[in-house]
C-alpha cells in the first residue's frame, strides 16, 4: 500500500523502534494501517530494527512496513535513524511492543495539522491499565523526572517519557539530537523546549505490553541516564543554585563566627562551624565557576542557548581577565595579611602554645582568602582561554 505513494504526497511516517518483537510487530503494524486506511491518510510505517535476531524484520515486511536497519544500538539511535529515513511531514512514534495503540492517533494527527510541531502523549492524564507499568515507574520514576523536567526548563509537559508522540519531521531534525539512549526521550522535549517549540499534550492510554520476555527499559539505569540529562542542560540548577546556597551560607557564618562564639539555647557555634564555612564558601564559588564555564560554552556552542544566555556572554566580556587578577590577589594579600598577623601573635608567645579558638579565628577567614584568591585567579585565566578561543 505505502510503495505505492509518491514520497511528496506522505504526510505521516508511523514509526517504531524495534528489538526482538516478533511478538507482537504484526499486531502494531496492522492496528497503524487500519489507521492510516480509516482516516485515509496517506503514509507509511516504518521499523528502525536495531539488530532484531528473532525475524522481526521479515514479519514487518510481510506486514506492509518498510523496514531499515540501524547498526549503532539504543532506543535514540534506532530513533534518530528512523526520523532521518522518514518520507512523512510529520511523524508519530510508539513502542513495537502493543503497549499503545497505533489505531487511535486521531488526536495526536489533529494536533500536528493545527500547527503544533511537537505533540507529546500523557499517560497520567489517559489511562494506565493495571500491570501496564511498573509501580516504582509509575509513582516515582517518571513523575518525579517530569517533575524535574517542568521545574528545570518551565515547560507545562506532564509525561516526559511517554513513548508515543507525533512531531513535525523537520523540526525535530533540526534539534540535532544525540542521545543514543532512552534518555533520547527527555532530550526532545528538552530541546523542544529549549527552542520554543510550539508544544501540547493530548491524553493516551497504555496497555500492558504483549512480550513473553523483560522489557528492554532498565528503570535505574535509565533512570539514571534521565537525570543526567536534565542535568546537564540545566547548569543553572546543577551549578548556580547550589554554589549561590553554599556560598551565602558560608558568609553569613563566617562573619558571626570571626567575631566569636555564637551559642543558641544549650548549643555552642565555634571554629569547628567555621571551618565548615570555609569548606561551604570554596566549595560554594567552585560551583558557581562551573555555571560560569557551563553556561559560556552553551551560549556559543549550543545553537538552543543563544538567544537565553545573552546575559552571561555580557558578563564575561565585562569580567575581564585583568579584573580577575585584581581581585584575586587582593584576596591573596588578605589572606596572607592574617596569616602573618597569626603568625607575629604565635612569636610574641615565645613560640608557646596557643588556644584554638583564638588563632584559629583568624586562620580559618585567612586560609580562605587564600583559596578563594588562587580559585579566582585560575577562572581568570580560564576565562581569558575561552575567550581567545570564541575570537574575543
Amino acid at each position: 500500500m505505502n510503495a505505492k505513494i509518491a514520497k511528496s504526497e506522505i504526510e505521516l511516517t508511523i514509526l517504531m523502534p524495534c528489538l526482538n518483537e516478533a511478538e507482537t510487530i504484526a499486531c502494531c503494524i496492522n492496528k497503524a494501517k487500519e489507521f492510516l486506511q480509516q482516516e485515509q491518510i496517506p503514509g507509511e510505517i516504518l521499523i528502525a530494527d536495531n539488530g532484531s535476531q528473532d525475524g522481526s524484520q521479515q514479519i514487518a515486511i510481510d506486514n506492509g512496513a518498510r523496514v531499515i536497519q540501524v547498526p549503532l544500538r539504543g532506543y535514540g539511535a534506532a530513533l534518530m535513524q528512523g526520523i532521518k529515513n522518514a518520507l512523512g511531514r510529520y511523524i508519530i512514534m510508539g513502542d513495537a511492543d502493543d503497549s499503545y495503540d497505533f489505531s487511535q492517533l486521531t488526536s495526536f494527527l489533529a494536533k500536528l495539522r493545527e500547527g503544533y510541531d511537537l505533540v507529546m502523549g500523557n499517560r497520567f492524564k489517559g489511562k494506565i491499565e493495571k500491570g501496564a507499568m511498573p509501580f516504582l515507574n509509575k509513582y516515582l520514576g517518571n513523575p518525579v523526572l517530569s517533575l524535574l523536567g517542568r521545574v528545570f526548563f518551565r515547560t507545562q509537559i506532564g509525561d516526559f517519557h511517554c513513548g508515543l508522540r507525533g512531531f513535525s519531521r523537520e523540526a525535530i531534525l533540526d534539534l540535532n539530537l544525540q542521545s543514543s539512549g532512552m534518555e533520547f526521550a527527555s532530550e526532545m522535549v528538552v530541546k523542544a523546549t529549549l527552542r520554543k517549540l510550539n508544544m501540547t499534550e493530548v491524553a493516551t492510554s497504555l496497555s500492558p505490553d504483549g512480550r513473553s520476555r523483560p522489557p528492554h527499559l532498565r528503570p535505574w539505569r535509565d533512570g539514571w541516564r534521565h537525570l543526567r540529562l536534565l542535568l546537564a542542560y540545566s547548569p543553572r540548577w546543577l551549578f548556580y543554585y547550589p554554589g549561590l546556597f553554599f556560598m551565602i551560607l558560608g558568609i553569613i557564618l563566617m562573619m558571626l563566627l570571626v567575631q566569636g562564639p555564637v551559642k543558641i539555647d544549650k548549643y555552642i557555634f565555634d571554629i569547628h562551624t567555621m571551618l565548615f564555612s570555609s569548606l561551604f564558601i570554596i566549595v560554594g564559588l567552585q560551583a558557581m565557576f562551573f555555571f560560569v564555564f557551563a553556561r559560556w560554552l552553551a551560549t556559543f556552542s549550543i545553537q538552543e542557548f543563544q538567544e537565553r544566555e545573552w546575559k552571561i556572554a555580557n558578563f564575561i566580556k565585562i569580567f575581564s581577565l585583568e579584573k580577575g587578577l585584581f581581585l584575586g590577589i587582593i584576596l591573596i594579600l588578605l589572606g596572607m595579611g592574617g596569616s602573618t598577623y597569626s603568625f607575629l601573635f604565635w612569636m610574641q608567645q615565645h613560640y608557646g602554645q596557643l588556644l584554638p579558638s583564638q588563632v584559629m579565628r583568624i586562620l580559618i577567614p585567612s586560609f580562605t582568602c587564600l583559596i578563594v584568591g588562587v580559585q579566582v585567579i585560575f577562572s581568570s585565566f580560564f576565562f581569558s582561554t575561552l575567550q581567545l578561543y570564541r575570537g574575543f
